[in-house]
């Protein structure tokens, strides 16, 4: 630690003198040198840009001797074309309104007849009586500025290009997506006679494929089996599973459709196929549709973890088809599964759905939208059969916004409420 009221040693007091001696020469700059080696271009003009005085920086930029300039050149004449151009149509007239300006960006031609970037500052200096007398200007070296907005510019030409091709790649993935998704689902559903149907899948993100899923198809003398299903999980595994699980559901019906042997027999392929711990599973609702000949409709379904069927009877009631007690497929070697029979009569609908319906959140508290709402808004419906109760959820489905996170599959089958003989036929 040092003193600053300590005093000098003998001798030391010299070795100061002698440092003051040598910076104070350092700093005896002449106001011409000053003037003659700034870092920056210093120039004065006449009023009509004739060159009056340059110092040596901005001559040695140019590669110009001093008696071919002084008296003999104007600004302009260091001035490229796209230079002198700006000079006449801006520079020069906010110059004359404004008296100065600054930082204006311009090329000058350089020695070796490169161009030069460089930010034009001046200002006109006038008399006692305010006339204007001459134009005194800075110039600075703009070069490593102008590199620098180069390099920003292409790398903002790159980052946009790098946007727009993660952008098409995007495009690509959903347009690939969603012909997946599309072939995980029947192109149309079949006619069938004595019977109406709807169908609608909703897709919360086309950068995911979802695991829902439906089908309608016919069986033997005249019956037809449905089913409707949820994998776990969403991507290339969820597809897997979700295309194993309608051939495994097709397959199983077309030697037994009895609903619980079909569910046991999807239980039994997905618990092989996923037994190494890959917690792959479903929901799903596999029934047989069998009309009658009095117009009604036989219906004997079963569930296994699947949300209830709602039935939005002709009277314009509507309730649940109750399936307690039936487990996920595929987690144990071994499940029960719940079945229900019912008989839809002309103007009924049963209604089939996933759960990102009655999981969607509402309100200002994110509440479950819920069964009992689903219920309540079925009820409220005129029973126009499944397309128009198709259309109405699909409304509703839009009207939840950013509080339906998840895919949601319908399916609606009804029996019309006027028969006629070719729809019996």
């Amino acid at each position: 630690m040092c003193r600053t009221d300590q005093v000098p040693e003998p001798g030391e007091e010299q070795d100061l003198d002698a440092t003051d001696a040598v910076f104070t020469s350092l700093l005896e700059d002449s106001t011409e040198e000053l003037y003659e080696q700034a870092p920056c271009g210093y120039l004065s003009t006449l009023m009509d840009g004739t060159i009056a005085k340059i110092n040596t920086t901005l001559l040695d930029w140019l590669g110009l001797d001093r008696a071919l300039v002084v008296g003999r050149m104007r600004f302009t004449d260091l001035l490229t074309v796209g230079g002198k151009l700006y000079h006449e149509t801006h520079f020069a007239p906010l110059l004359q309104i404004k008296g100065e300006v600054s930082g204006i960006a311009m090329d000058i031609k350089a020695a070796g007849k490169q161009r030069m970037p460089v930010l034009v500052t001046s200002k006109v200096k006038t008399s006692e009586d305010g006339e204007p007398m001459l134009i005194r200007t800075t110039v600075f070296d703009a070069r490593d500025r102008r590199a620098y907005e180069t390099e920003l510019l292409r790398g903002r030409q790159a980052a946009e290009e790098a946007r727009r091709q993660s952008e098409a790649d995007r495009e690509r993935l959903q347009e690939a997506l969603a012909a997946l998704q599309q072939s995980l689902l029947p192109t149309a559903l079949p006619v069938v006679p004595g019977l109406d149907a709807g169908s609608y899948y909703h897709t919360a993100s086309p950068d995911l494929l979802g695991g829902d899923f439906y089908d309608l198809f016919p069986l033997d003398a005249g019956r037809w089996a449905f089913f409707l299903g949820d994998v776990c999980g969403k991507g290339p595994q969820a597809a897997a599973l979700t295309s194993l699980a309608r051939y495994t559901l097709r397959a199983a019906a077309l030697h037994d459709a009895d609903p619980i042997t079909v569910l046991t027999t999807l239980n039994t392929v997905l618990h092989e196929r996923y037994a190494s711990g890959e917690d792959r599973y479903c929901t799903a609702i596999f029934g047989i549709l069998e009309p009658a000949d009095d117009g009604h409709v036989g219906l004997h379904l079963a569930s296994g973890g699947h949300p209830s069927a709602l039935i939005q009877r002709a009277d314009g009631s509507a309730d649940y088809l109750p399936t307690p007690g039936g487990l996920l497929i595929g987690v144990l070697p071994e499940a029960p599964f719940a079945d229900a029979r019912t008989d839809l009569r002309p103007g009924d609908t049963l209604l089939l759905y996933t759960d990102g319906l009655t999981e969607a959140r509402i309100g200002s508290e994110r509440e479950l939208y819920g069964e009992d709402s689903l219920r309540a808004f079925t009820a409220a419906l005129p029973p126009a059969g499944p397309q128009a109760l198709i259309t109405a959820l699909s409304g509703l489905l839009a009207s939840f916004g950013d509080g339906l996170d998840d895919d949601t599959a319908l399916l609606a089958l009804g029996v019309p409420a006027t028969l006629t003989s070719e729809d019996l036929t």
